[in-house]
């Protein structure tokens, strides 16, 4: 039979037991509805639904996620990922950089302006006004379905310019 120190001392190890066996957290996802100025953010980004989010000379180390219907206006940051949505009401990047891509498809309005793009820029079946004009894209710029047709130019592009960007 096992004195109850001992049975104490065997609960408090097998306690520390899934502590030690667990990963460490990630950072959580920042929600964002307002403006986030010059700061940095570590972790993804998402603009909830219906939600508007400005990103205001901001460094995310992560991705900037936009639910269906969310606003993203994005100024002079710095994105360390992708941006991304489906559903979105309005996206408009002016400035800063992007390392991963911009993929967006199925939402409204797009302005795209003045940002360096290390992977793709990639523009489905929207439904509003689409402006890509004087970025500088490593990857592929890709439209495809949009309604109307994107408007822009000036755009360097590494990768090849594609479908309803083929002129841009």
């Amino acid at each position: 039979m096992m004195t109850l120190t001992l049975r104490k001392s065997l609960l408090s190890a097998l306690l520390l037991v899934p502590m030690l066996v667990l990963p460490t957290a990630q950072a959580d996802d920042l929600n964002c509805r307002g403006t986030l100025g010059a700061r940095s953010v570590d972790g993804d980004v998402v603009v909830p639904s219906g939600a508007t989010c400005t990103l205001s000379g901001t460094r995310v180390d992560g991705n900037v996620k936009v639910q269906r219907g969310g606003t993203l206006i994005v100024r002079n940051a710095r994105i360390d990922g992708n941006i991304q949505s489906e559903g979105f009401r309005s996206v408009r990047v002016s400035g800063g950089s992007v390392d991963g891509s911009i993929q967006l498809e199925q939402g409204g309005a797009v302005n795209i302006t003045g940002v360096r793009v290390n992977g793709d820029i990639q523009l489905e079946k929207n439904r509003g006004s689409s402006v890509v004009s004087r970025n500088t894209v490593d990857g592929n710029l890709q439209c495809q379905g949009n309604s109307p047709a994107p408007t822009g130019g000036s755009n360097r592009v590494e990768g090849n310019k594609e479908d309803q960007c083929r002129r841009l």
